[in-house]
């Protein structure tokens, strides 16, 4: 075991777990089921990508999106070595990820193909944000193989998020880019419910044992809170606005 300590929840007074074999059942189902969600994203990301890697208007936006195609198949990866520590079953949930197709992903973001180059923006600035929260809350997870993962993947999520912010600033403001205030208006009205819902349910009881096993920090609802009062701000810094809270909402 790891000289590292728990710093919270059920198992606040011991060290950090290192194998899946010292884990608790309920431990370690609710672990594997994360693990997959996070996959999951991951790759669906990087199907939902793949056609503006050409299509993106410039040289430059074509490079960054290329490297964030590859910073979400590393983070996929990450997810399903840590799956496989778990022996047959991982291996089995592993499978079933690589077989999946936009349609078939877990979170209803992941199933939607971008319309344009607006959508593309959004999307990255709004709900790999999500990402970025919910990589926060792993930092101090209580199985530290996955909390060893977040520091570079913190990183690179950084870079998405700003690149989102970054295109539909230009959007808004450059000429010569595709769209404009109003298209850009309607993105951030379509994708922010979609981000908002990505938090999952308010009253989750999967949310709160997961902050008490100490596998996250931060249950669902607190994170929703914080991430929306963010959002609003960097609309109002775009000259947009972030839709009511409980707008278009599916889940709640």
């Amino acid at each position: 075991m790891s000289t590292r300590h728990i710093k919270q929840g059920k198992y606040a007074k011991i060290r950090k777990f290192e194998t899946p074999d010292e884990l608790p059942d309920e431990y370690a189902s609710l672990l594997k089921k994360m693990l997959f969600v996070q996959a999951d994203t991951e790759f669906a990301s990087v199907q939902q990508h793949l056609e503006w890697q050409e299509n993106a208007p410039t040289p430059e936006d074509k490079w960054v999106l290329a490297r964030i195609v590859a910073d979400e198949v590393r983070h996929g990866l990450t997810m399903t070595r840590l799956l496989k520590q778990f022996g047959e079953e991982g291996e089995q949930m592993v499978e079933k990820l690589l077989a999946r197709k936009i349609g078939e992903h877990t979170l209803e973001s992941f199933n939607i193909e971008f319309e344009n180059w607006e959508s593309v923006c959004a999307f990255t600035c709004f709900v790999d944000r999500v990402g970025l929260y919910q990589l926060e809350a792993f930092q101090e997870c209580s199985y530290a193989p996955l909390a060893r993962e977040m520091p570079l993947m913190l990183n690179e999520e950084k870079l998405h998020i700003g690149f989102g912010y970054n295109g539909l600033k230009k959007i808004i403001t450059d000429d010569n880019y595709p769209g404009n205030k109003e298209t850009a208006q309607a993105a951030v009205d379509f994708w922010v419910p979609r981000a908002l819902d990505m938090f999952g349910h308010k009253e989750s009881k999967n949310s709160k044992l997961a902050v008490e096993l100490g596998i996250k920090r931060w249950e669902n609802e607190e994170m929703r809170q914080r991430y929306y009062q963010e959002i609003v701000e960097l609309c109002n810094s775009l000259g947009l606005v972030a839709p009511p809270m409980d707008k278009d909402r599916h889940i709640l």
